[in-house]
């Protein structure tokens, strides 16, 4: 898969975990543009971590499915596991 396409989906997706993640945990969210930009760096690191794994990376074509799996499961899951670290953390310290 080219590099930049993957990051593309990779930041998508992120984006879209990030807000997932909010929307199923409701008192961690830190609001609708907090999600979104912590899910977008999440997405960017998980994407780039299972690359750096080698998961998810079989071919070589642009549009190969694998990849693109890859990227939608790294990107969505890395945005979601971040948004959800950010949100416990502002959290946690709004308690005290």
């Amino acid at each position: 898969m080219q590099g930049t396409l993957a990051i593309i989906i990779q930041l998508v997706c992120g984006a879209i975990g990030g807000n997932v993640a909010a929307a199923v945990k409701k008192n961690i969210t830190l609001g609708t543009v907090g999600n979104t930009i912590a899910g977008i760096i999440g997405g960017g690191l998980g994407g780039q971590l299972l690359a750096m794994l080698g998961v998810g990376t079989g071919g070589t074509g642009s549009l190969d499915v694998s990849g693109i799996i890859g990227s939608i499961a790294g990107g969505g899951v890395g945005g979601g596991i971040l948004m959800a670290i950010v949100g416990a953390i502002k959290q946690s310290m709004a308690k005290k």
